[in-house]
């Protein structure tokens, strides 16, 4: 069952062009609303390439906007997203970077949806260089230490 939200922040956006597309949400409780590419391109096997949405957002106070994989095409044809921040104060062109992991060359046609973009609250704390640090019972145990 749906929850209702008072006061729901606003996520405005603009179009830079013609060629951009409004993003959407796949359900009424998606996470995030899909970026649709503004352009035809080819991410090869191996590689990465960066790929215009033609949009501009606002975020909401508090918020920043985290460009996160479709598990339609990570799971599929193995493409990823990275460098998936988005500064609330950023007013330029979305832009997401694709990775593509599988055994074929990907082809991105415009009007595609190449990512999604989730609202996150962030927290920014002020910055405190020390000389010390508490101790925890995990100290410096890294990669693996907890287990697999």
């Amino acid at each position: 069952m749906a929850t209702a939200v008072l006061d729901q922040p606003v996520l405005r956006f603009r179009k830079v062009s013609n060629l951009a597309y409004t993003p959407t949400r796949g359900s009424e409780l998606a996470a995030g609303y899909d970026l649709y590419s503004s352009v035809d391109c080819v991410v090869k096997v191996g590689g990465r390439t960066l790929i215009n949405t033609d949009i501009q957002i606002a975020l909401p106070p508090g918020c920043y906007g985290r460009i996160a994989p479709r598990s339609g095409l990570t799971l599929k044809h193995g493409i990823d997203v990275g460098a998936g921040v988005v500064d609330q104060d950023y007013r330029g062109n979305i832009m997401v970077v694709l990775f593509n992991f599988g055994d074929e060359d990907f082809h991105v046609k415009r009007g595609d949806r190449i990512a999604q973009l989730i609202c996150e609250r962030i927290f920014i704390p002020s910055l405190k260089e020390c000389q010390t640090l508490d101790e925890t019972k995990r100290g410096a145990n890294g990669y693996g230490s907890t287990g697999v």
